[in-house]
C-alpha cells in the first residue's frame, strides 16, 4: 500500500510563540524576555509521479503537435482512464500539468472528479516547434540533436524547455514540500526531469529518447534552487 506523503501546510506554529509555551519552557508568565524565533521544520523532499498525455489522433497520424492543442483519440481516452485507475491509490497531493489541451484532456478524464486538484502550468508544454508545429515527426525527431541550443525556426531550443522546467521545479519544491505530485505533460518536459533530476545527457536523451512506460519517479530535493537567468 502506498504511503502517504508528510505534506506540510502552513500552521499556526509559525506564528508568534504562545503564553503557554514561553512559560513551559520555563519562563514566567509576565517575562518581558523577547522570546527566540519559533524554529521551522526543515523542508521534505517533493516526490514528482511523471506520465505522457495519453495517445492524441496526432501521434496515430505522425504528426509533431508542438504547441498545438491536439486532443486525444479513443485509445488515448481509454488510456487517460487506465491513468487514474493506476494512481488511484498513490495519495497524491496535486496534479500539473500543460496547459495544451490534450495534456489538460488526460487529467480531466484521469480525475473527473477534480480531486486531486488538477493546475495547469504553461513551463509544462511540449518543445515549440514554431514554424514546424503540426508537421511530421518523422521531420522533427530528426532535428532534435540539432535544437538543444539553436531554437526550431519561430520556436524554442530544448535548453529553453530545460530552463522552464528548472523554474518549475523550484516553485514545485518551495511550495508542496513533503507531497507526492503527479505531473502530466509532454516528451520533451520528461526529459528535462532526466538531465534535472537525475544527471541524464540532454544530448544522449535526445539521440535515443527512452521508451513509453507507464510513469517515471523523481526524487526533488527540498532546497533547489531558484533559476539563476
Amino acid at each position: 500500500m502506498p504511503v502517504t506523503p508528510t505534506c506540510r501546510q502552513p500552521s499556526a506554529a509559525s506564528g508568534p510563540v504562545s503564553e503557554a509555551r514561553r512559560v513551559s519552557a520555563g519562563e514566567t508568565a509576565h517575562s518581558t524576555k523577547r522570546p527566540d524565533p519559533p524554529r521551522r521544520e526543515p523542508p521534505i523532499a517533493v516526490e514528482i509521479i511523471y506520465e505522457t498525455h495519453a495517445t492524441t489522433t496526432d501521434n496515430q497520424a505522425g504528426i509533431a503537435t508542438g504547441w498545438l492543442p491536439g486532443r486525444l483519440s479513443e485509445l488515448g481516452r481509454r488510456q487517460a482512464g487506465e491513468l487514474g485507475e493506476r494512481r488511484r491509490g498513490d495519495a497524491l497531493a496535486a496534479v500539473f500539468t500543460s496547459d495544451l489541451h490534450r495534456a489538460v484532456e488526460t487529467a480531466r478524464i484521469a480525475f473527473p472528479g477534480g480531486k486531486p486538484a488538477i493546475h495547469q502550468d504553461i513551463r509544462l508544454r511540449e518543445c515549440n516547434y514554431g514554424d514546424l508545429n503540426g508537421t511530421s515527426a518523422i521531420l522533427i525527431a530528426a532535428q532534435r540533436t540539432r535544437r538543444i541550443d539553436k531554437p526550431f525556426p519561430g520556436g524554442q531550443s530544448y535548453r529553453q524547455v530545460l530552463a522552464a522546467a528548472d523554474a518549475f521545479l523550484h516553485d514545485l519544491a518551495t511550495d508542496w514540500d513533503g507531497c507526492r505530485i503527479l505531473l502530466i505533460a509532454h516528451s520533451a518536459n520528461r526529459w528535462a526531469l532526466d538531465c534535472l533530476l537525475t544527471g541524464a545527457s540532454l544530448d544522449d536523451l535526445l539521440e535515443a529518447p527512452p521508451a513509453w512506460r507507464p510513469g517515471w519517479r523523481y526524487t526533488l530535493p527540498a532546497d533547489w534552487p531558484a533559476p539563476t537567468r
